[in-house]
Formats: C-alpha cells, structure tokens, sequence
C-alpha cells in the first residue's frame, strides 16, 4: 500500500515517540584533570575556570603556529614534493576521514591542516583532507547511539539521529568534491576571501583582521620560538620540524578535549536551555541553534551527541534533530578560524584561506541542500533505513562502522594506487 505525499510527509515529521524528556543530570559533569581539585569555590573558581579557557586557547593557536613552522623546517620549502601522494584528491579525502577518526576531532585535524597551509601544504592538497575531517567526525555520536543497545526501540531512533550526521556529510562530499575537482569553487571562494581579510589591498576589513592577527601573534609567537629555537639547538632541522610537529599536534589534542570539557561545565545551564527552546520550532532555528552551541563548547561532537540521547527518549523526531546537526557543521569551523590568526604576513593569508575552506564548505552544503526539495529528505530517508537495520541486528551498526571508516578509505586507497 502506498502513501500519499502529505500522509508520508505527517509520518517523518512526527516526533518518533512519545516519552517524556530524560534531563541531562549537570552534577555528574566533571571537569578535566586538575581543574577537579582546584581549592576556589563560587565566583572565584568560575573566573579561575574562564581564565583557564581563555589559556588554553592561547596554547592551541601557539600550538598551531608550532606547527606551521614545524612543518616549513621539516620540508625545507618543500612541501609540495613531500606530499606528493596526497596530490590525487580521493587519497587527500581518505587523509582527512582517517585523521579525525584517530583524533575523534574534525576541531584537531582542521587546526592541524591550517599550521600545515601557513607552512607549505599546497591548498589543493589540503582541501580534500579537510572535507574529509567532516566525514570522520560523525563517528562519535554513532558510539554514543550506542549506549540507548538495551532497548530496541530507543537504539532505533538513537542510530537513526547519529546517522542522519553520516548521511549529511557523505550527501556533502558527494556534491561538493567533484565539484571541487572540476572547478575549484572552494579554491576561488577562499582565496578570496583570505585576501580581502588579510591582504593589503582589503580595505578597512584586512586592517581589523590584520590588526588581530598582529596582537595574536605578539603574543603566542614568543612561545613557538622559543621551542623552535631549543629544538633547532639540539636537532638538524629536519629532525627538529618533525618534533615540533609532534609536539604541536600533542597540544591541539590536549587543549580541544579541555577546552571542550571546561565549556561543557561552564556553559551547560545555557546549552541544555537553548538546546530545548529552538529544537522543533523550524530548520533555520535548529540550524542557528546547533551553530551557536558548537561555537560556544568547540566541538561539533559535543554537540550532536546531545543530539542523541534526546532522539531516543523520543522527544525529537529525526526531522528536528537534522538541521541541529547542520548547524553543527557549520560551528566547528570557528575553531579553525581562530587558529589561523597565530600567524602574520603571508603565512595568515595562507592559514585564513585554508580555515576559510572548511567555513565556505560547509555554509554552502547547508544552502544546497536544505534549498533543493529533492536533496533536502536524502540524508533523513539514509539514516531512517539505516536506523532500522540497525535495531534488526547489531552486525549492521559494526558493518556501517567499519565499512565506512576502515573498508571503504582502504578499498579507495587500493584503487587509487592502481589508477
């Protein structure tokens, strides 16, 4: 038997179950590491906290800088020759998927590529690998469906509220990537952009950005030189690029788990509010809100695995839980944009370019897609088919897992080496 439009249309509107809202118990939100033991209570130890906050981004866009520079000595200039394997798209594409599933961070992998950029990385091979950093970092709130296993129903609608991010993102590659290929839409756009914000001839909007950038790496540079210059003391500098590296990426990830976690704890009142005032009343206020959320906790994982949870519990249908997600993508941009301001010169046009990529790519996937009728249902239609093989049998959530984020980069890969 077959629907009609306006009945199918009731059906995947409607809000999956009827169970009452489970509240996110705050108290048993910790804090990171020491910040636990910290002997300040009340005011106090919320300014501490913030003071923390504001530190540690100063110790990833140090961070990211350590890189830049890490990865100009290592390749001597030569990055273009060193990376040469990345060249061909898809194997760049396959990069960026397998580094934010290692990392559990597109925030990280984004940052990283943005020191890469300033230090040499051609940006067409670096586009790829961050369109790539989209796909990988849907793997999170797939895991956290999994905690809803127990209870078939709830897994059902929890899997299909985490796969609605994976079909999204593929939908996104799918369009923008042989576009990309062809074109060079991203290219243009971004490059644009960083030179109206950074060059010399932007005007009054490159003077406030350079202006920025300047007070940003007055500050942080002191600290990347510093590490530059004793590594460089004791190492060839081949050597000392390469553990510069290292150290750099070893901050990114320390400092976006605290970041993240410290925000969670300061701001979770605020989320959970906005949260469960615009999920449900319209796209554009689900959009807005999962934009606003991710920017203020740094993590776009963070984000739509609240997401998940909450579909379970049947409150959200998988329509309202969707453009929450896109607004997710769009939010943990921010984290790229300011990791591009801890260089100056040429180096920021080239890291403001790259960190402008991953922004324009997923701005333009969220007017597509949401724009044209007949892509805007694609990605729900995926995860609801998705979400009921999954319920039917737990083998279909490891295939999906595994398919998507080991089988299918390394068939890629394969075929590539091939070609």
């Amino acid at each position: 038997m077959s629907l009609d439009n306006s009945t199918e249309r009731k059906i995947l509107h409607a809000p999956l179950h009827d169970a009452p809202l489970v509240e996110e118990d705050t108290t048993s939100i910790k804090r990171p590491g020491l910040m636990d033991q910290l002997p300040f209570t009340g005011r106090t130890r919320k300014v501490v906290e913030w003071f923390s906050v504001v530190f540690a981004v100063y110790i990833l866009i140090t961070a990211v800088s350590i890189i830049g520079s890490g990865f100009g000595t290592a390749t001597g200039g030569s990055a273009e020759e060193v990376f040469a394997f990345a060249q061909n798209p898809v194997i760049g594409l396959v990069i960026g998927i397998f580094a934010t599933v290692l990392t559990q961070s597109s925030s990280t992998t984004t940052s990283i590529v943005v020191g890469m950029v300033a230090g040499g990385l051609p940006l067409e091979t670096a586009i790829p690998i961050l369109m790539g950093a989209n796909v990988g970092t849907t793997m999170t709130s797939t895991l956290v469906s999994l905690g809803a296993a127990g209870d078939r129903n709830q897994f059902r609608r929890a899997f299909t509220a985490a796969s609605v991010h994976d079909m999204y993102n593929l939908l996104s590659v799918a369009i923008f990537f042989p576009l990309e290929w062809a074109f060079g839409i991203l290219d243009r756009v971004s490059t644009w952009f960083a030179g109206a914000t950074t060059g010399s001839d932007g005007g009054i909007i490159a003077t406030i950005f350079t202006a920025m950038g300047s007070a940003v790496t007055a500050v942080t540079d002191p600290g990347a030189d510093l590490v530059e210059a004793g590594l460089l003391a004791i190492m060839p500098p081949v050597w000392a690029g390469i553990a510069m590296i290292v150290l750099g990426v070893a901050g990114i990830l320390l400092v976006i788990k605290f970041i993240s976690s410290m925000l969670k704890v300061l701001l979770v009142g605020n989320v959970e509010k906005m949260f469960h005032n615009a999920i449900g009343r319209g796209p554009i206020s689900g959009i807005i809100s999962g934009l606003i959320i991710t920017v203020m906790v740094q993590s776009s994982s963070t984000t739509t695995s609240l997401a998940v949870p909450l579909a379970a519990s049947g409150k959200f249908s998988i329509w309202q839980i969707y453009p929450f997600t896109v607004g997710a993508n769009v939010g943990t941009t921010m984290t790229a944009m300011i990791a591009a301001f801890g260089f100056s010169g040429s180096a920021a046009t080239a890291a403001m370019t790259a960190a402008a990529v991953h922004l324009f790519y997923n701005i333009f996937s969220a007017v597509v897609i949401f724009s044209l009728p007949f892509l805007r249902p694609i990605p729900v239609i995926g995860a609801t088919w998705l979400g009921n093989l999954g319920a039917k049998n737990k083998l279909y959530v490891v295939a999906w897992l595994a398919g998507l984020f080991v089988v299918l980069p390394g068939i890629i890969i394969g075929l590539s080496a091939l070609i």
